[in-house]
């Protein structure tokens, strides 16, 4: 009898810990993926995926905004479930969190104004902002120690500075500097766009605990399922296609 009741009780809790809230990590200083719009509430590529995981998986998604060099430390220390944010599944990373399968193909882009240059090799001592404490920041560092990396925590502060004269560039993911150059028309991309698998890994996961296999083969099957009916190939179109209803200036951080 004893057996049988520890058994009920341990159900009992795997029943509760599937249909608890799902506690999400972002950070929302990057549109497409995670911003903030005009009632300063998270909204996004990533948002809306993280919600039709939840829909698939019958549980509630909860939000917590965070500094994105804090998502993964916080995370080890059981403060939410998992991190959505637009990350580059590396194998620096992988140390720290298992993650899902890619979600995303991982590519960056430099923009500045148009015309005034053709090729990275004209940025060459000029200053580029770039996101703090990301592999976008890691991989320019390296591969281009010549042009002047300027961190910046989210994307609107060195669009300012650009249009104030104290910066030159910026280097972001593919899809935040669509964004930009949609709201802002007198920039224009420079060169195509970067992807090295290195530094930017094998796309854009999802990450969990090390360890929390029940939680990521969750999360792996309901991204299956949304890529086989077509959910995740929608929410593509709408945050990143061509025709994105991208956010306008004053509607991000």
């Amino acid at each position: 009898m004893l057996k049988v009741c520890v058994f009920l009780l341990i159900g009992c809790a795997a029943n509760a810990l599937a249909s608890a809230p799902l506690r999400f990590a972002i950070s929302a200083t990057y549109p497409p993926f995670v911003y903030l719009n005009a009632g300063h509430q998270p909204v996004g590529f990533d948002i809306e995926l993280a919600n039709a995981l939840c829909e698939k998986m019958a549980r509630q998604c909860l939000f917590t905004n965070n500094d994105f060099n804090r998502l993964l430390p916080s995370l080890k220390f059981n403060r939410y479930d998992a991190v959505i944010s637009g990350l580059d599944i590396t194998e620096e990373r992988r140390e720290e969190a298992d993650f899902t399968r890619p979600y995303l193909e991982s590519s960056a882009t430099f923009i500045a104004i148009k015309g005034r240059y053709s090729s990275l090799e004209q940025l060459r001592g000029q200053r580029v902002g770039v996101a703090d404490a990301t592999t976008l920041q890691a991989w320019l560092q390296s591969s281009w120690p010549e042009i002047i990396s300027v961190v910046y925590d989210n994307y609107q502060n060195a669009l300012l500075d650009i249009r104030n004269t104290r910066l030159d560039g910026i280097f972001g993911e593919t899809p935040s500097m669509q964004a930009l150059l949609k709201s802002n028309p007198n920039l224009a991309a420079v060169g195509q766009p970067v992807k090295d698998t290195h530094y930017f890994g094998s796309g854009l996961g999802i990450a969990v605990r090390k360890g929390d296999k029940a939680l990521l083969d969750r999360l792996n099957n309901a991204l299956e399922s949304l890529e086989d009916d077509g959910t995740l190939q929608k929410l593509k179109q709408r945050w990143l296609g061509p025709t994105a209803n991208l956010p306008a200036e004053s509607e991000t951080p």
